[in-house]
Parts: C-alpha cells; sequence; structure tokens
C-alpha cells in the first residue's frame, strides 16, 4: 500500500545523503587548481612533519591536512557529537540545522580568500555530513516499518551516491564552460542551492514517533504518527513494545559497557573495513589516480564520471535486494567483489595495462562497495542499537567511519609520494580478505526484524 506522507518523510530526511555526497566529493575537482592556486604559501608546521614522516615535502602534508581533509575532520566531530542534538532537541531539528551548516559552508568555500578561510568553511560543512550520517539513518530506521526499513534507510545511502553522481558531472562541466583558475570556486559554491532547498523542504517533516515517547513522553503525538505511518498495523501492540523497551532499559547504563560491548563491536568493525577498503581515497583522488595511470590530466574529470554512474546503478541494485537477499549477504558478495577488483587494479599498475584498464577495475570496485558496504552501513548501524542510545550508538559507528576517512584522506597525497599504487591497491585488497572472514564468522542478519526484537538479541542483559 502506497503512503504518500512516509515516502515524503523519508524522501526529504534522505536528501541530507545527496547534499553528504555532493560535499564529500566535489573537492576532488578542486583538488589540483586549489594546490596550484595556494601551494607556493603552505608553510611547513612542526605537527605535520610529526602525522606524516614518511614525506619530505611541507606542500604535501599541508594540502593534504587543510584543504583535503579538513572538512572529513568536521565530519568526525560531527558524528561523533550528533547524537546529543539529536536525543535532546530532535532528529528533524537536528536535520533542518545541518542543512543551515551545509548552505553556510557552500557559500563559504566558495568565496574563501584564502587556505585557512576555507578549511575553516569546509570544517563547518563537515558538521553537516556527519551529523547527516546519524541523524538521517536514525531517523528514517525511527519511522519506517520493519519489512520495508532496509529499503528505506537505504534511500539516505542512494542519495549520496546520486548526490556524487551530480558532483562529478558538476565539476566536469564547470571545469570545461567555466575555464579559469577560479571555476573551483563555482564547483563548491553551487552547493548552496540544493543546501537551501533542502533546509525549506525538512520543516514540513514529522519528528520521529520513537523519540516523542522516549524523550517527550508524548504518547498521543507518537500514537498518531505511528497510524499515519502504518494503517493497517496494530498501533496499540506497537506503542506497548515501544514503551515497554524504554522501561527495560530506565536504569541508565553507560554507553561503553558489557551491555551495548556486541552493538558496539559490530558497528566498529563494520565502519573500520569500510573506510580500510579504500573507497574514499578512490572517490577523493580519483583525478590522481587516473593521472598516475597515464591518462591526461585534461581527461581526468571526465574519466570520474564512469565511478559515479556504477557507484549509482549498483546502489539501486543494493537497495532493491537489502530487504531481499538480507545485509550479510550483500556484504558477502561485495567482499569478494573488492578482493576482485582491487587486486586487478594492483595488476593493471604493476603489469602496465594502465589507461582505461584502471578506469574500469576502478568504478568496479565502486560497484562492489555500492551493492555491499554501502547499501548495508547505515542501515546495519541504524538498526543494531537499542532505542535508548540509539543516538550514541549511531554517532559511534559514523564517527569511526570517518575518523579512519579523515586518516586516509589526510596522508593520501604523501602516501601517492611514498608508495607505489601497487602497494596502495594491495593493502586495500589484504582487508578486504579480513572483512570476508568477519563477515563469514560474526556478522549477524538483521534483515525483518523489528528495532525492538534486535535490542533484546544483541544487547547483554
Amino acid at each position: 500500500m502506497k503512503n504518500n506522507n512516509l515516502n515524503y518523510w523519508v524522501i526529504t530526511s534522505a536528501l541530507t545523503g545527496f547534499l553528504f555526497g555532493f560535499d564529500t566529493i566535489v573537492i576532488s575537482g578542486a583538488d589540483l587548481p586549489i594546490q596550484k592556486l595556494w601551494g607556493e604559501d603552505y608553510p611547513c608546521l612542526r605537527f605535520l612533519e610529526m602525522l606524516m614522516p614518511f614525506s619530505d615535502s611541507c606542500g604535501d602534508r599541508f594540502h593534504g591536512f587543510f584543504i583535503m581533509s579538513m572538512a572529513l575532520w568536521g565530519t568526525v566531530v560531527g558524528a561523533l557529537l550528533g547524537g546529543i542534538p539529536c536525543d535532546k532537541f530532535g532528529r528533524k531539528t537536528t536535520l533542518f540545522w545541518i542543512g543551515i551548516l551545509y548552505l553556510v559552508s557552500a557559500l563559504g568555500s566558495g568565496f574563501a580568500p584564502d587556505p585557512y578561510s576555507f578549511s575553516f568553511f569546509r570544517f563547518l560543512g563537515g558538521l553537516g555530513v556527519g551529523a547527516s550520517s546519524v541523524a538521517a539513518p536514525i531517523y528514517i530506521s525511527e519511522i519506517a516499518p520493519a519489512d520495508q526499513r532496509g529499503r528505506l534507510v537505504a534511500t539516505y545511502q542512494f542519495n549520496i551516491v546520486f548526490g556524487i553522481l551530480v558532483a562529478f558531472f558538476s565539476n566536469y562541466f564547470i571545469g570545461r564552460f567555466f575555464e579559469g583558475e577560479g571555476s573551483w570556486r563555482w564547483m563548491l559554491g553551487i552547493e548552496a542551492l540544493p543546501a537551501l532547498i533542502y533546509s525549506i523542504m525538512v520543516l514540513g517533516i514529522p519528528k520521529s514517533p520513537r523519540w516523542l515517547l522516549l524523550h517527550k513522553g508524548d504518547e498521543a503525538g507518537a500514537r498518531t504518527l505511528l497510524q499515519q505511518i502504518d494503517p493497517m498495523g496494530n498501533v496499540e501492540e506497537r506503542i506497548a513494545t515501544i514503551k515497554s523497551s524504554i522501561s527495560s532499559t530506565a536504569t541508565k547504563v553507560k554507553f561503553f559497557s558489557k551491555k551495548y560491548s556486541t552493538p558496539i563491536l559490530l558497528a566498529f568493525f563494520l565502519a573500520f573495513f569500510n573506510q580500510v577498503s579504500g573507497i574514499n581515497f578512490v572517490l577523493y583522488y580519483a583525478p590522481r589516480i587516473f593521472e598516475a595511470a597515464g591518462i591526461d590530466q585534461s581527461n581526468t574529470l571526465m574519466a570520474s564520471i564512469p565511478i559515479g554512474v556504477v557507484n549509482l546503478v549498483f546502489t539501486m541494485l543494493g537497495m532493491y535486494l537489502i530487504d531481499k537477499m538480507g545485509r550479510r549477504k550483500l556484504m558477502l558478495i561485495g567482499s569478494v567483489g573488492y578482493i576482485v577488483m582491487l587486486l586487478g587494479v594492483a595488476w593493471a599498475f604493476y603489469s602496465g595495462a594502465e589507461g582505461f584498464v584502471v578506469v574500469f577495475f576502478v568504478s568496479a570496485f565502486v560497484g562492489a562497495h555500492a551493492i555491499g558496504q554501502g547499501a548495508v552501513i547505515w542501515v546495519f548501524i541504524s538498526e543494531i542499537f537499542s532505542n535508548e542510545v540509539r543516538g550514541s550508538g549511531m554517532s559511534f559507528g559514523s564517527g569511526t567511519h570517518w575518523v579512519m576517512a579523515a586518516i586516509i584522506t589526510m596522508v593520501t597525497p604523501a602516501v601517492l609520494n611514498a608508495f607505489s599504487p601497487v602497494t596502495i591497491f594491495l593493502f586495500f585488497a589484504g582487508m578486504m580478505v579480513l572483512q570476508l572472514i568477519w563477515v563469514l564468522t560474526i556478522m549477524p542478519e538483521t534483515k525483518g526484524v523489528p528495532l525492538e526484537e534486535l535490542q533484546e538479541k544483541l544487547t547483554d542483559n
């Protein structure tokens, strides 16, 4: 049965994913122009020498930390702290202010007069990305019927990859039609338009019924929303189940405790493996990777577009399969795909079969990510924590993901100069062998299980 209200709420909240994807990838087109513009002014900072002792280049260290990874350090902060406003002010209010952060960041980055103000505004955008990776999956998981939860939460991931694709196209066309050193400002500043539209749209969504019950004691409001979400369901039974889950965890227990050790470890390893796959390394530095593969610099932005297309197509496939095949099977498929394609990239560089052979294997690697980790991560982490600590749990899982992403992005310019592409991609392939073992031996299936039942299974009472 079609539920237009639910669809609007899910689509609107998931649009934070579009801004997330656009914001994180748009920097790939501005990477080299910014280093060319400000590179001679980059200072040698002692703490960066300590962080990246394997690099002799002050410029690479500064560019990697302040220009390329600064948004990700903001993302770390936004993810780690995002659960606080989600619980205190509500998921809806948090989602609105996330849109404002994106808006301010886009305008500020586009007009930035120097690398320091640029880094500040990119940091603000990162706060929005990190908080959105907490607030949106929580909100959608709490309003979604159990049998549709995987697909509906995965709309957030779909919007991320759609934003990535649009960013690749946007960078390409702006680079073609706005020639000159200032084209990167348009690449970054244009995000202000979708950020403004989203901020207006989010005012029309309701609060989460579980948040109303847990934090406001508003049973009547929660009942009305649950009735709208699932008109054919037993609303009173749903209310009773949610209240029971709250009362059963009424005695406050610290988040980092034995009680929540199982979901904490599951969230940590899923997020950790997501990033040591090399996905952000590829997405952020695709033009540099393709240039190293022998593709002319003028064609690297065009060569990046297949990545966005494949990412979108396989994410749509993952959305279709996640409630049919389940989270664990998609992770198995993705893990095998990761290993094969990463070894393929390493072989291409080793054998000299570079150029568009590398583009093929990199694009296929992104497809493996999209159908596996990409489709699963935000769904799985939003499901495995109990009602009482879902905000903290999502912050922890998302924070782990973004700490790893920030570290990898920060060190990449120096790593690309210090190590061969063969070594780098073999390292990522080895990490994915470990992920495959983890999925086969430890990861549980959560498909179709109500949140309160998952709470009972995964929480150590």
